[in-house]
């Protein structure tokens, strides 16, 4: 059996929606919210994902901006998120993204490691999205397209 990793990849994404929660336009997008976290919270390689009572995110603002909405989660490795990000319904509603979020010009991601048992709060994903975005991608936080490895042991 292999050793548990030392460490976890954290990751946040936001999104500031085109629509209220409720409205028509965000219906696939709110339907949608159940079935994919049962379906992130069943995939190999998940750990953690920010939730409130009822199950998801929709209810913690990020960055002081009660527009933003936030996906906070802590995985496996980077392989291990990108195999959900990039399958089945999630990879559906991604697609979509435009029809319920703004395009943001600067990085809406950020991924960096925590020591495995740490869960992230929303105020440090808040500072290395921040540092991402004034610093570009580092070790401390950095984007899919440009990871790090975790930290040596």
């Amino acid at each position: 059996m292999a050793d548990s990793p030392a460490y976890h990849l954290a990751q946040v994404n936001v999104g500031r929606l085109q629509a209220p929660l409720d409205s028509a336009q965000l219906k696939d997008f709110t339907e949608g919210l159940v079935p994919v976290n049962a379906v992130a919270d069943r995939s190999d390689g998940f750990v953690w994902r920010l939730q409130d009572e009822s199950g998801d995110a929709t209810d913690f603002r990020i960055l002081g901006d009660p527009e933003l909405l936030i996906n906070l989660s802590v995985w496996r490795d980077v392989d291990a998120l990108n195999t959900f990000m990039y399958s089945g319904r999630h990879r559906e509603l991604l697609k979509r993204r435009r029809e319920f979020f703004h395009r943001l010009e600067e990085a809406v991601t950020a991924l960096w490691w925590v020591p495995a048992g740490h869960l992230p709060s929303v105020e440090e994903a808040g500072e290395r999205l921040l540092h991402l975005r004034e610093h570009g991608p580092s070790a401390y936080a950095f984007s899919l397209r440009r990871s790090f490895p975790p930290p040596a042991e």
